[in-house]
């Protein structure tokens, strides 16, 4: 049997094909959205990103043969274990070939690494943190994924098991298509409570980026820490976010709640940019000229699906109405323009948002999961 070697990435010509590998595994996936290579370059940047500024990581190929069969990344967030008071690390960007050796031997790479750091648990997949793109899709292969949200081969799950993973968490991905009587009901109770307690609703604004996001962080940080492998947004990371998120911002589509001059609440629906990155295969530019900007653009203008990125209330608001008005408004905005669309991702344990969300026409339509091992009982290559 052919030999599996696993290396770090320490290099250009590495990291440029760990970026590249995933054009290989889904090169007969109609689902896929092949990622802006510019984009994922600047996401593993050290010097760059902002999670480097707290956390670590490491990137590595698997090789078999001289053939490049796989990658994964290790990461260690000492803000995440000073909050849960863990001791564990992640591993994300996992894609692999359909051979469980090569799976195995990733995912030691992975373990070792977090071993070399005292780390006692690994848990995936997670791009960093749960800040980032995390889940395992394990059912709705067949619709494309939504922007910042992954996709994955439907041999991923039974793979990744084999090597002795097991389930630690789900969350809930659903898409909205039309706006049942049940919501009007519900929108005479939200804005009857809202309006007892002063709320405001306005949209973001966006000549004040910097002002608002600091304002969103605050809701975003009180608002999920009671939330399963939640971990605080730091200053400069929220800060990037807002930066990339910024051109796809529609204000209509961000909205704050306020009572008085204090953040409460808020909702962020974007188009689904990556409608349109279907079309560009990753780049930007070919031959020296902006075809894919080119490209881009125009189908930007086609865009009529949206994702739901983030809703939150602080808890002390948490039966003011406020989380009911902001939706009711967004979906109001959406479906006047024509949008239907996914709001992901819901915890499966977190039944009241589950229950309105149900309770406003959204239909469950895909499942990600969150794995995790004891590093001691991780199951050896062969």
């Amino acid at each position: 049997m052919s030999q599996i070697e696993v290396s770090p990435v320490s290099c250009h010509k590495d990291r440029n094909a760990f970026i590249k590998f995933p054009w290989q595994i889904y090169k007969n996936d109609p689902a896929w959205v092949p990622p802006l290579i510019l984009e994922r370059k600047e996401f593993l940047d050290r010097k760059r990103h902002p999670f480097y500024q707290h956390g670590d990581a490491a990137l590595f190929l698997a090789r078999q043969n001289g053939e490049i069969v796989g990658r994964i990344m290790a990461s260690d967030d000492p803000n995440y274990n000073s909050l849960h008071q863990s001791n564990v690390g992640c591993f994300g960007l996992f894609e692999c070939i359909d051979n469980r050796d090569v799976a195995a031997a990733l995912f030691e790479a992975a373990s070792n690494w977090l071993r070399a750091r005292g780390r006692s648990e690994i848990m995936g997949p997670i791009d960093y943190s749960t800040n980032y793109v995390c889940g395992l899709l394990i059912d709705g292969f067949e619709h494309p994924p939504t922007l910042l949200t992954s996709h994955n081969p439907h041999y991923y799950p039974p793979l990744i098991e084999s090597c002795g993973f097991s389930k630690a968490k789900d969350w809930y991905a659903w898409w909205f298509s039309q706006f049942p009587e049940a919501a009007e009901r519900l929108r005479k109770v939200a804005t009857a409570r809202a309006g007892r307690n002063g709320v405001t609703i306005r949209p973001v604004n966006l000549r004040k980026i910097e002002h608002e996001s600091r304002r969103l962080r605050t809701i975003y940080n009180q608002a999920w820490e009671k939330n399963w492998g939640f971990v605080p947004f730091t200053e400069a990371e929220f800060d990037h976010l807002a930066h990339e998120m910024k051109p796809l911002i529609v204000p209509q589509g961000t909205l704050l709640a306020e009572i008085g001059d204090e953040p409460v609440g808020f909702v962020i629906g974007v188009p689904d940019i990556n409608v349109a990155l279907r079309h560009i295969n990753g780049r930007l530019t070919r031959f020296g000229f902006p075809i894919g900007l080119i490209k881009l653009l125009y189908h930007k203008t086609k865009i009529r699906t949206g994702r739901l990125v983030a809703l939150g209330v602080v808890e002390k608001y948490r039966r003011a109405g406020i989380a009911e008005t902001l939706v009711l408004r967004l979906m109001d905005e959406a479906f006047k323009r024509g949008f239907t669309g996914e709001l992901s991702m819901t915890l499966e344990d977190n039944f009241m948002i589950n229950r309105f969300i149900e309770a406003l026409g959204a239909a469950r339509y895909k499942t990600f999961r969150i794995y995790n091992q004891r590093l001691e009982d991780a199951a050896p290559a062969h």
